[in-house]
């Protein structure tokens, strides 16, 4: 009988310590890199990746971190168009091609509160667009051309 119970609080510890060790797996905090001019800027970014992440985006939020943002990752590269529809905080969005280069940037787009809401295209095709605060472009020097890296590569 001492042997069963001896038993039985083995393996409870051992299924505990291997949820517990499955649980603590770190996760991958997903970071774009800009860089411009020899120099570069980390932004920590949440991923948006499906339509319905691709429609909400940013909206309802009151306000961003410093170097944090939003990272909208599509399937292919073509002209890409977004609103500010529901956002309450101005944005800087950054519009990228499939090889990683800044095709465009509209800078300090305003909250739309009622509609018909402005429409701010890529003018030109691309895969990835990156939304951070008003203002963050211009204080890093940020311009069409420069390059993104997006870590960790997987995406």
């Amino acid at each position: 009988m001492l042997k069963t119970k001896l038993k039985i609080i083995v393996i409870f510890i051992m299924v505990v310590f291997v949820v517990f060790v499955y649980y603590q797996k770190p996760e991958t905090e997903t970071k774009v890199i800009f860089i411009a001019g020899g120099q570069s800027v980390s932004v920590s970014v949440e991923v948006a990746d499906e339509p319905g992440e691709w429609e909400t985006g940013l909206m309802f939020r009151e306000g961003l971190p410093e170097n944090h943002g939003m990272l909208f990752v599509f399937p292919d590269e073509k002209e890409r168009r977004f609103w500010m529809k529901n956002t309450l905080i101005p944005l800087d969005m950054v519009f990228v091609s499939s090889n990683l280069t800044i095709i465009h940037i509209v800078e300090n787009a305003q909250p739309c509160k009622k509609d018909p809401c402005r429409i701010y295209g890529s003018n030109g095709n691309a895969q990835y667009v990156i939304e951070v605060n008003s203002g963050f472009c211009k204080k890093h020097n940020i311009r069409k051309g420069n390059t993104i890296e997006i870590r960790p590569k997987a995406l």
